[in-house]
């Protein structure tokens, strides 16, 4: 009797220990930030094995260049982003479908079809999740896998290296640097462009961000070198730690940018 007392004491000691230590439990997750909005790119990464789905839902740029004028619209423009490591995160990007509509004179010309599609890795070098100073390089390539007309043509290749710095008070100072080959004009080849976008986030509320940017763009196509200015705003709320909602709109500030754009989206973190 003794031993069964014994025994059942070691079960009992046993069975509360493993219940007091439990399952380890998930740590907590960063903050949710999407690429989505604005022109520039954030350093921060995904959470290891979470996933992000970012969904532009409406998207339209004015070009005019020589008396002409032209209108694209698109919609679908999906960004998929997925935790490799806490600091390491693999993406994928494409648009489902952009009509464009230039017009010359009384010439009218149309086309439509899907997008490129882009494949990109964040190796975030300094804080993941944003916090203080942040730093991280993004290689990237594009396929050519778009419709005549709205694709590129051939393949593309670049890297960027977004950084940030937190400030008290909600304020965060963001720069992307990038540098491209990117696909000639004629969609046969490749040159040089870089860029640079600089700009400051601005946490209105708890729920609620804005930002302002600038970007400078030198592109050094072989039918012609273009040096594009564009200025950003853009807004951003977060009904919940995981969803959030945008709107922006870009100007250009000299001859060689688009005039305007604006666009609205969603992203989902899973």
């Amino acid at each position: 009797m003794g031993s069964m007392r014994r025994s059942a004491s070691l079960f009992l000691a046993a069975a509360a220990w493993l219940a007091a230590a439990g399952p380890a439990k998930a740590a907590p997750l960063r903050d949710f930030c999407p690429d989505r909005p604005g022109l520039g790119t954030p350093p921060c990464t995904m959470d290891q094995g979470h996933l992000a789905v970012e969904l532009g839902l409406g998207d339209w740029t004015l070009t005019r260049q020589g008396g002409a004028r032209e209108d694209d619209l698109a919609t679908g423009d999906l960004l998929v982003r997925y935790g490799l490591t806490p600091n390491l995160e693999i993406q994928a990007g494409w648009t489902a479908y952009t009509h464009a509509r230039t017009r010359s004179g009384n010439a009218v010309a149309r086309t439509g079809g899907v997008g490129d599609v882009t494949l990109a890795l964040r190796q975030n070098l300094q804080n993941a999740d944003g916090s203080g100073f942040s730093v991280a390089l993004m290689p990237y390539a594009t396929l050519p896998t778009g419709s005549a007309g709205i694709g590129a043509g051939d393949w593309g290749a670049g890297l960027l290296a977004p950084m940030s710095y937190r400030l008290p008070h909600g304020v965060t100072l963001g720069l992307t640097a990038e540098a491209d080959a990117a696909v000639d004009a004629d969609g046969d080849g490749r040159h040089l462009a870089y860029s640079a976008i600089v700009g400051v986030d601005l946490a209105l509320t708890g729920k609620i961000g804005a930002a302002a940017e600038l970007e400078f763009v030198e592109d050094e196509d072989p039918t012609g070198h273009s040096a594009q200015e564009l200025a950003g705003l853009s807004l951003d709320w977060s009904p919940s730690e995981n969803v959030q909602f945008d709107v922006g709109t870009n100007i250009g500030l000299n001859r060689d940018a688009p005039d305007l754009e604006v666009y609205f989206g969603v992203a989902r973190r899973f």
